[in-house]
């Protein structure tokens, strides 16, 4: 990775925005994407969110909550045929498991409803809004763009994915994200976790790999085969895990933007994730949260 700042860039950030559901009758504000959206945003990136929310009382609470938090929402369409998203988040041995409602508001981003994009960006999206052909067609647009480097955060969700769908991603990702598990299933050929690294990088043009090992912690990796490693934190206090490797890539991106070492993000990055799972879901709207990030990371904006 680059010492040189790069902060000219800005983040666009592509996909679902929906409201998680959990089991005590709470619903919190989420989405990978947008997860990743709010922490850059308290952190004075200014992303670009690129989704879409329906004209419904969710679609209201999602443009109240941007407004509130100081987002762009420029990005933000609304459809009138199809509902803002909800998931249902249940937990097996501590684990959540996901049941995500189709055809959602997030299903539909339209490419002639995008907005004017910056000249100098970096795109950060998932798989899962890819699962439908009109947001998936909005990607492809945005993908065309010359030089535009991609941050990929792999989301297998059953039944939303297949290896087809998968594949171009990983070819023409800059920076990926995946865990250990997704890894192995990508890649099934291969004998290990080694042989998968390998793999992967020779058949992409991948600059970095970051893979996630749950209590192992986190590995970055790069085409050049220079590796980092980071343990996780120690966590006193854990509500639920919801949007830990969302705040994982958040912390990632802000590294990549504003031109930090790679030791240095992903210890940064793990740090928050271990701070994330103390909360009710992903995000959260309390500033203070963050501001002894802020402070200790010496973020100016």
């Amino acid at each position: 990775m680059t010492a040189t700042p790069t902060s000219r860039l800005r983040p666009l950030i592509f996909g679902e925005v929906l409201f998680d559901r959990f089991p005590d009758g709470t619903s919190v504000l989420g989405g990978a994407p947008f997860n990743v959206a709010w922490h850059l945003q308290a952190f004075g990136q200014q992303p670009l969110m690129l989704s879409c929310i329906g004209e419904d009382a969710l679609g209201e609470q999602v443009q109240a909550a941007m407004q509130a938090w100081g987002m762009d929402q420029s990005g933000l369409q609304l459809d009138p045929h199809h509902p803002t998203g909800v998931v249902d988040v249940r937990f097996h041995d501590g684990e959540p498991q996901y049941e995500i409602v189709a055809d959602s508001a997030w299903d539909f981003i339209r490419p002639e409803s995008l907005p004017p994009l910056p000249r100098n960006a970096l795109l950060y999206h998932g798989s899962l809004a890819l699962r439908q052909p009109v947001s998936r067609t909005t990607w492809e647009q945005l993908s065309q763009q010359p030089e535009l480097p991609r941050f990929i955060d792999i989301n297998l969700r059953a039944p939303w994915w297949d290896a087809p769908s998968i594949a171009p991603l990983l070819r023409h990702a800059t920076y990926l994200k995946l865990n250990a598990d997704e890894l192995a299933t990508l890649i099934p050929q291969a004998a290990d976790t080694e042989a998968q690294i390998q793999q992967l990088f020779a058949d992409s043009a991948l600059q970095y790999l970051i893979l996630t090992q749950g209590a192992a912690g986190a590995m970055a990796v790069a085409a050049s085969g220079e590796r980092w490693h980071v343990a996780p934190e120690h966590t006193t206090h854990i509500v639920d895990t919801v949007g830990a490797g969302d705040a994982f890539s958040s912390v990632v991106l802000l590294g990549l933007l504003n031109g930090w070492g790679m030791a240095q993000t992903v210890q940064r990055a793990q740090q928050f994730a271990s701070a994330v799972v103390g909360l009710r879901g992903a995000t959260t709207r309390s500033m203070a949260f963050y501001q002894p990030f802020i402070d200790a990371w010496q973020l100016t904006f």
